[in-house]
């Protein structure tokens, strides 16, 4: 089974690398982004019976820190 995990900072965490991101494009000309948050994707194929409460654990203890993170489980 494929599975994506979208990682992404909390509101409110700066996000340096998103601060960037914005200010390299305003350079380059594209001066309608107002903002930029940078995250994560990960893709995880896991066998068939991995259940929801493992792919969570994964997700908390690894995958994302969840102090200053959020994450979101897609089935693909």
């Amino acid at each position: 089974m494929k599975l994506r995990i979208i990682v992404t900072l909390k509101p409110g965490v700066l996000d340096p690398q998103g601060r960037a991101i914005q200010h390299a494009l305003s350079s380059l000309g594209f001066g309608g982004v107002n903002d930029v948050r940078a995250g994560k994707l990960l893709e995880l194929d896991v066998r068939d019976d991995t259940d929801d409460a493992a792919v969570d654990r994964m997700c908390r203890e690894l995958l994302a820190n969840t102090v200053i993170e959020d994450y979101r489980v897609e089935r693909a």
